[in-house]
């Protein structure tokens, strides 16, 4: 073996070990990964949108991965033996958990107490779209969580915890940096909230505070300024083919 080789491993950011006779272990090792395709995601929306509770959600996940890495190298819990063969490091709290516990609670919370969809006009089809938004949201966290247990990285006692420290962050998070400062302006979280958005370096940046203005966070407002621009546009080139 060369020193170059002996040198080389692998990134197990990425690196996933499945059971390759089992489909079902296969597409568990592909939505265990979700975690890390959900960065990317966070940061495209930020620097999209500049929308506040994004960037705010976001900050709250880089949080919770610094507390899961206190809590890993304060209790240095063992990860299964199973698992010692591809994978380094402390197992106690579960990371992937404990991200997906809190990225499906902020989620569950906004959509619950502030977000609105646009309506089909039917009260009960608008209300079994959220259930099912709920019931999205849960179960992938759950189909995570459990693949952490069926591909060996984890006891269940380590899943379990990551989720509910996750949870708990996400629901903690939400209450207090977005729905007390919506609901009580006045009080210390909503004072922070407004001097955020009125800061110079947040008006440069040009942040938003969408969901403080609009029930769906300015998504219909957007489409309808685009809706008029793009219908005069056309009726514009069309009366210039007909001169």
């Amino acid at each position: 073996m060369s020193d170059i080789a002996a040198h080389r491993v692998s990134l197990e950011l990425t690196h996933v070990i499945y059971d390759a006779s089992s489909d079902i272990s296969f597409v568990l090792a592909l939505l265990t990964l979700s975690p890390i395709l959900l960065m990317p995601a966070y940061a495209a929306l930020a620097v999209q949108t500049r929308e506040l509770t994004i960037i705010n959600m976001w900050a709250g996940q880089f949080l919770s991965e610094g507390l899961n890495l206190v809590l890993k190298h304060s209790f240095k819990q063992e990860r299964p033996d199973d698992s010692q063969l591809h994978l380094n490091g402390y197992g106690f709290p579960s990371s992937h958990s404990q991200y997906m516990g809190y990225f499906s609670a902020f989620l569950i919370c906004h959509v619950y107490f502030r977000h609105r969809f646009a309506s089909t006009g039917f009260v009960m089809l608008d209300q079994l779209f959220r259930v099912a938004v709920y019931l999205g949201l849960a179960v992938w966290c759950a189909i995570v969580a459990y693949s952490r247990v069926n591909l060996l990285y984890h006891t269940p006692h380590q899943v379990k915890w990551g989720l509910g420290i996750g949870v708990v962050l996400g629901v903690s998070h939400y209450v207090c940096t977005e729905l007390l400062p919506a609901k009580l302006p006045d009080s210390m979280f909503g004072r922070i909230r407004s001097a955020i958005v009125n800061h110079p370096i947040s008006v440069w940046l040009q942040l938003r505070d969408g969901w403080g203005v609009w029930a769906d966070g300015g998504r219909e407002v957007e489409w309808k300024q685009w809706r008029t621009e793009w219908l005069r546009q056309h009726a514009r080139l069309a009366g210039k083919k007909t001169t």
